[in-house]
């Protein structure tokens, strides 16, 4: 196997209720741990996402309310799956953009402290566009030669998803076989939350990635409109939770330097205070 792991790579896939990162909720989460000696832990289960599924969702992933009816809720199962990732790096088929971010607000909604953006990410569907444009059916009869058998059950879309990796990582010599490279090589641009509202410029400086201050500073539009950071956070708008975490972590940064900027002045002054008094 040409993947280089210091530590666990847990891949995993999520079914829920919809695709709306803020408002859906989990029903159905496997993981597939692969440790550094090649030895694997595998965890799944249903999850009682506390809202109705359409029978429209239901056509995809054929998970019905009666089936989650009595699994645990996301809270009640929220420390098994941190005992169970907390030590990996994660990777999943299109989980930069809705496994990853769905369950950092599910962390965030039950108040676990987990902090999801410490890991490294690999999206194994970003290798796949970017070398063959292609979906994870197409992927794994491409790479692997095989059927996807139950497509839309997490733990068979989680199963796919490491076969298709295994191979790719044969197929492209190019492909440097450790999670550095491969978090870097499927990172969605300079994004610093998972949904690409807020993202960094040439200059590393955080700006906003959307919108009629798409490209501008946080500092810059902070200085322009005050009231925009206000009304970003609020409850009121559909940002989801890690992205208005994110923006407060910029904002509690940019005040700090202000307080330090402040307090250096303050003591230039007092010091300037005194030697003009000892000059008299």
């Amino acid at each position: 196997m040409r993947l280089q792991l210091e530590k666990p790579l847990a891949i995993f896939d999520l079914e829920a209720t919809g695709l709306n990162i803020t408002k859906e909720r989990i029903v159905q989460i496997a993981i597939l741990k692969i440790n550094p000696d090649g030895s694997e832990e595998k965890f799944e289960s249903l999850i009682n996402p506390e809202i109705h599924i359409s029978e429209e969702v239901t056509k995809i992933h054929g998970i019905k309310n009666e089936d989650v009816a009595n699994a645990p809720t996301f809270k009640e199962i929220s420390e098994k799956i941190v005992a169970f990732i907390e030590n990996a790096d994660l990777a999943g088929y299109n989980s930069n953009k809705f496994d990853i971010p769905l369950l950092a607000e599910e962390l965030l909604r039950v108040g676990s402290s987990f902090d999801i953006s410490t890991k490294k990410f690999i999206d194994v569907q970003n290798i796949f566009h970017k070398m063959e444009q292609r979906t994870l059916v197409a992927a794994l009869k491409f790479y692997c030669n095989q059927e996807l058998v139950n497509a839309h059950d997490a733990m068979s879309d989680t199963t796919a998803t490491w076969e298709v990796l295994k191979a790719q990582l044969e197929r492209y010599p190019e492909l440097e076989g450790n999670i550095d490279f491969l978090s870097k090589f499927t990172k969605n641009g300079n994004t610093i939350d998972f949904a690409g509202r807020l993202a960094y410029n040439d200059k590393n400086e955080a700006i906003y990635n959307f919108g009629k201050h798409k490209g501008k500073t946080v500092k810059e539009v902070n200085r322009l409109e005050p009231g925009y950071y206000s009304w970003f956070i609020s409850p009121q708008t559909d940002f989801p939770l890690y992205t208005k975490q994110k923006l407060k972590e910029i904002m509690d940064g940019l005040k700090a330097v202000k307080t330090e900027i402040n307090t250096q002045l303050t003591i230039e002054d007092k010091l300037a205070a005194l030697q003009n008094k000892f000059k008299k």
